[in-house]
Order: structure tokens, then sequence, then C-alpha cells
């Protein structure tokens, strides 16, 4: 079922560790058949048709996949023994996926140590097997998957959780796991939900926003006297505008509303989008880089953030490693801010989904090339990192304009060097200070998480906060 050539019926594209083309970015179609919905795991990822057959690739320690055995699977397979069924609808959590049919069959496969299956037993399963309680409970219109959580959203508005609720991540207050789909209310309908690693969104129907779970460094956004209530639905007070959609990841949370898009939680790898000295927002916070209305679509990843605006142009900020955030081969640099993808210009993105080490993007190509693409104002639309020098620079170009692009990219390598040689002279200072002064240690890692810092403003950040410490004879024997 997977064809090379190219079509116009879309094609499936991988990025990061996705197990698919051994990890580099790589793209796929399918023959008579057009891909229609993606959904990723933590190192798995689920693809949907239009004829509703169910192909899954990646990670299989659990089961996951629903193949009927617990091996890795390095291409897109058919689901088999779904045949008969239509599949509309796919969620992948860490370890476990859930699907639905268009008879409103719910089947489920993979890791159960919390119940996240709804089986009602904590067993593992290799191959998917029906939530016989949504038999009476549909039809069901959305699906979501966290760590070891699970919900199913009706049609009606009603939403159902099941799962691990240790930090109260499925909204049922005292209950530690659930292995039964139980019914989460906050006395209005619920038009979206979503599940992180530890904690969970939901919005209404009329766009309130509401958080619940894990609730450190900020990531369900609520004021500090909400806090105590965070094992049921809080709301979101802060968010004044009516909320479209939601998405959570390992420690963040993107919120969408019809003008902007609103980021808080952890930021220390650039996934907020708010530049480089943001390292947490514990209340949401709008993401300027894009114009009014401008977004339609949010995805998370465990540290990383997919943004698709209304002309189906796709941007990523966060962790880059692995290349995930879609950026070229030799770019697995943190993003601090929302930033194009340029290989996506001749093509429209319908929907991006975000896993853990990787990122998979349906795209069709664009009628017209790139002529009709509207950006934004500090869009960079060269992928430099993608091309060799004769590709970028053409035959015309003249020896200058070469030695200046060259020196560009021997400049950009010289930095990176100098970051490495100035993060091992700031461990070995690191190595003779006392144990009780951690926050050394937390700026490090900040710094080794920002490589695309500029060095001197590092530098100078350092030498405020330490002067005893980082001075300008500290750094004798380096040489910048």
């Amino acid at each position: 079922m997977i064809s090379e050539s190219s079509t116009n019926s879309g094609a499936v594209f991988t990025f990061g560790k996705s197990k698919f083309a051994d990890n580099i970015p790589s793209k796929f179609w399918l023959k008579n058949d057009v891909p229609l919905k993606i959904a990723c795991g933590d190192e798995h990822t689920a693809l949907l048709t239009e004829n509703g057959k169910l192909f899954m690739f990646g990670s299989n320690n659990w089961g996951q996949l629903g193949l009927g055995s617990k091996l890795t699977v390095n291409k897109p397979t058919c689901v088999k023994a779904l045949k008969s069924e239509k599949v509309q609808l796919v969620a992948c959590g860490r370890n476990h996926t859930l699907i639905c049919t268009a008879q409103g069959k719910v089947y489920a496969s993979g890791g159960n140590s919390e119940g996240q299956l709804g089986l009602g037993d904590c067993d593992e399963r290799t191959a998917f097997c029906r939530v016989d309680f949504f038999n009476s409970h549909g039809p069901i219109k959305m699906l979501a998957a966290g760590s070891n959580t699970s919900a199913a959203l009706t049609a009606s508005g009603r939403l159902f959780m099941w799962g691990d609720n240790t930090e109260g991540q499925i909204g049922l207050g005292k209950e530690s796991q659930v292995s039964s789909p139980q019914e989460v209310s906050v006395g209005r309908p619920v038009s979206w939900v979503s599940c992180g690693y530890y904690h969970s969104a939901l919005v209404t129907a009329d766009g309130a926003l509401f958080t619940f779970g894990e609730w450190d460094s900020g990531k369900l956004g609520l004021g500090t006297d909400q806090l105590p209530g965070h094992r049921v639905p809080q709301l979101v007070k802060s968010i004044k505008h009516r909320v479209k959609q939601v998405a959570c990841g390992g420690g963040h949370t993107v919120a969408l509303t019809e003008d902007d898009i609103y980021t808080f939680g952890l930021g220390q790898f650039g996934q907020l989008g708010h530049g480089t000295f943001i390292f947490e927002s514990r209340l949401p916070r709008p993401v300027e880089h894009f114009k009014k209305g401008r977004v339609r679509q949010v995805s998370c990843g465990e540290n990383h953030t997919a943004v698709i605006t209304d002309g189906g142009l796709l941007y990523t900020f966060g962790d880059g490693r692995h290349g995930k955030l879609c950026l070229g081969e030799e770019n697995f640099t943190n993003q601090f801010k929302p930033t194009l993808c340029p290989r996506f210009l001749k093509y429209n993105v319908k929907s991006a989904a975000c896993g853990g080490c990787h990122m998979v993007v349906l795209a069709h190509p664009r009628d017209g090339g790139c002529s009709d693409v509207t950006l934004e104002d500090d869009d960079v639309t060269e992928d430099y990192l993608q091309k060799s020098y004769v590709e970028l620079l053409g035959d015309s170009v003249d020896s200058s304009t070469l030695q200046r692009t060259l020196s560009a990219r021997v400049r950009r390598r010289e930095r990176v060097g100098i970051l490495h040689k100035y993060l091992s002279v700031c461990l070995d200072f690191v190595a003779f200070l006392p144990p009780k002064l951690q926050f050394y240690s937390q700026l490090l890692l900040r710094f080794t998480f920002s490589l695309n810092f500029d060095y001197t403003h590092i530098f100078m950040c350092l030498r405020e906060f330490f002067p005893e410490i980082f001075n300008t004879n500290t750094l004798i024997g380096c040489s910048f």
C-alpha cells in the first residue's frame, strides 16, 4: 500500500525518531487511498485514510500498534483485524492507542498499567479490543490520550475519561486510577479535550477553558487560589476570549482563540514561543509572531509545538533534537520563537501531529506553487541547511557572494564550538561550588538547552548574576 511516487492526493511526511526511513526526514503516499488523519504517541504513529483504513508504525513495546505482537514496525502497516470496520477517529497516548469506527465502536490497544484502555482491568493488549462501555454512550466525536490517560467526547458534549489520576489528570478528584470510563462534568457541554503527559484540558461549547492535573510550572494557567482544586477541572480565568482549541504537551499548554494563541507552563526548550529568556510562564501569554486570526490548528509534543495557519503554512518551536522541528537534517537546535518550515511552502499543510521525539505532517501540493502564500513579518523562507551551496546559490553567483555565504556558515559552526568551550569552563567552576548552590546547576542546564543563544548575551547574563565568578579574567584561557 505504500507508494514512492507523488500524487495530488497528499503525502505523509515524517521527522525525528519516527522509526520510519531510519529516522531521517522522509515521506510516503498510499496507493488507491488518501491519508486523512494522523496521530502521534511517544514513539508510535497512527494514520487514517479516506477509506477508513488504519495504518500503524513505530515502537510497539506494549502492543500499542494493535498488530497482535510487540515487534517494532518501521513501515506503515494496515491493521488487518479492523478491515471490516471503517475507522474514523484515532488518538495515540504515550504507549497506547484508541480508535473509533463509523458505527461508534471504540477499540483500544497497548499499555494498560493504569487502566487507560478502559477495559475494566490493567492487562496490556497487543490487539485492538472493544471498549463495551461506549455501546450505549455514543456517538463519539473526539478521542484523546495522554501518558496513561484516555478521553472520549460524545457528539452531545459529554466527556468521559479513564486511566491514571495520581495527579488529578482525568479530573475525578480523589480517585487515584479508574479502568472504566467515568464522566467528567463542568456543568455545560464540552467541545474539545486534550490529554498531556500528566495534565489535561477541555474547552466548553461556549469557549471556556478548563485545566486539571499536575500543576507545577504553571502548565494549568491557574491563579494561586485555584491550585488546591487542581484534581478537578478549573476555569482558566485569564483568557478573556472564546477558546476554540487546546493542546497539552509534557509540561506546557497551548490554547487557540479566534484571534490569538496563548501558551503557558514550561518553556526551557522554547516550546512556549516567547523568546530566548522565557523559561516558564505561569499564566497564559499570547504568542506575538502571528497576525490576528491567522492560526487554525495547534499541536503539542512532549517539548515542542506545531502551528498551522489558515494559509496552510507550518511553524514549529521548542526542542529541536532529532530534527523533529522539520527545519533541516542538520538543524537540531531549539527554536524559541515560531519558525516557518520552508520545505512546506509549496504544500498546503492539512494537519500536524507531535509525538515525544517525532512529528508527522499531512500535506497536499499547493496550487500555483508559492505565489499565493501569505507570510508573517519575521519569516525566513530559505531552508539553507537543506541545500548544497551550488543548489542554494546557482551557477551564476560570483565568488564574493559564495564567500559571504560560506563565511556565515563557518561563523555559525565556530559559534557553536565556542559555546561548547564556554560550557566546559562553566562546569569547571561549578565543580568547586558548595553543593547547596543548586541555582548554578540550573542555570547551566538552561544554557545547554539554548545553543542558539548569542554567546555574548549568555556571558553578560552570567557576569551580571555572578560577577565574582564570571568576570573577564575568568575567560583568559578562552579565545572568543
